[in-house]
């Protein structure tokens, strides 16, 4: 088995999957198209983070290829349906670095809030400037947290340690943590609150959701905060509201077009404005979050094409059925409609083959089912299961 692992993944992710067996090859970079669809062949686990894009085009050139895993969180450059329909597990990394975009939030609101950026621009330029005016703390001002999942609400503690009250917002039901307070409408969160957190996923509705309008329906002096997704925020109206003084500040760490080498310039609107923060999409970069997530993705790649768990796929229908020694293993991904699994027990009797273990896990147009035999599994019964007009792919570990 070949792994191919790129964009500077942590080495924790390569000695996993090499004390698996895997043969590993890494790139500290991202790989355009052409030279990806050049490296897929016979590669069999990719990992990348957000700057390569698997398109259709590469999955395909990937004949081989029976798993991803994307070392970050958002999987928008992978594209599901095309990874799916040919039967190749996706996996992401959750909540591995979740505390560390909390802390950086929590960092920056606090600078923002006593102005610190300001008051550090003029040290360096020998100013000494003692002044209070503009400066808070955040002990009893309101956070407002748009997005209430894993960093929101977690964020949400660790405000509330802090002496801050929090409202949130999300579409989803949320259950309240702590004293946070849940808003009816996001119009509500931006009239009471003096920061505002953005933590919402990469959904495509999610576009261009922070624009004009919610920031003038932001308080006056209140500060706002991006560390979710580049492409929710308007940068032109937040640059107007921060130079009009509407807004005291913000802290932005992802961007609508963000550079894709280490030496490329960075371009925005927003450089150069006074209390605002720009980081170069680092909200998850520390080495506690990175050495984390090449453990844990790298350790769902290896279960998945070991033993066939797709527990937290971010695409395939969710089994993981135990393993027990000296069993054949059938991993069967097929179309979700009525009778498949009845069909695949079918052809299995008619072989003689007795089934020790089955679970069938679907979603939406995918079913997955995985069948333990204590019997071999002869050329015919892949061969039939192979051949059903159902069958997305099928796979046998022995």
């Amino acid at each position: 088995m070949r792994a191919l692992l790129l964009e500077s993944i942590h080495d924790d992710a390569a000695f996993c999957l090499r004390d698996a067996g895997f043969e590993v090859e890494r790139l500290d970079r991202a790989l355009g198209e052409a030279e990806l669809l050049e490296r897929m062949a016979g590669v069999h686990v990719l990992g990348l983070r957000s700057n390569t894009q698997l398109t259709e085009k590469a999955l395909v050139a990937g004949a081989d290829l029976l798993a991803v895993g994307a070392f970050c969180i958002g999987t928008n450059q992978i594209d599901l349906d095309a990874a799916s329909q040919r039967g190749v597990a996706v996996f992401n990394a959750p909540f591995s670095n979740t505390r560390s975009v909390v802390e950086l939030a929590i960092s920056e609101l606090i600078a923002l809030t006593r102005r610190l950026t300001d008051k550090n621009a003029d040290m360096h330029a020998g100013v000494w400037d003692k002044s209070a005016v503009g400066s808070h703390e955040v002990r009893g001002r309101r956070l407002g947290i748009v997005g209430y999942g894993n960093i929101g609400s977690q964020l949400s503690v660790l405000a509330e340690s802090l002496g801050m009250r929090v409202l949130f917002y999300d579409t989803a039901d949320r259950l309240a943590l702590g004293n946070a307070r849940r808003c009816g409408t996001l119009d509500e969160l931006l009239a009471e609150c003096d920061v505002v957190s953005l933590h919402v996923d990469g959904r495509s509705s999610n576009s261009g959701i922070f624009g004009e309008e919610q920031f003038a329906r932001m308080r006056p002096g209140s500060v706002f905060l991006n560390l979710s997704r580049g492409f929710v925020v308007d940068h032109e109206a937040l640059r107007e509201h921060v130079l009009s003084g509407h807004l005291a500040g913000a802290a932005v760490d992802v961007f609508p077009v963000e550079p894709k080498t280490k030496g490329e310039e960075f371009v925005s609107v927003l450089r150069g404005l006074p209390n605002v923060i720009l980081t170069p999409h680092v909200g998850g970069s520390t080495e506690e979050a990175q050495q984390d997530i090449g453990h844990f993705v790298a350790g769902k790649l290896r279960d998945y094409v070991q033993d066939g768990s797709t527990s937290l796929s971010v695409n395939l229908p969710a089994v993981a059925l135990p393993r027990e020694p000296g069993q054949t293993r059938l991993l069967h991904l097929h179309v979700n409609t009525p009778g498949v699994l009845a069909t695949v027990n079918g052809l299995l009797a008619e072989h003689g083959v007795n089934i020790e273990g089955q679970l069938l896990s679907t979603r939406g147009s995918f079913g997955f089912v995985v069948t333990d035999i204590s019997t071999g599994c002869d050329a015919d019964v892949v061969t039939a299961l192979t051949a059903l007009p159902e069958t997305v792919r099928l796979r046998v570990l022995r």
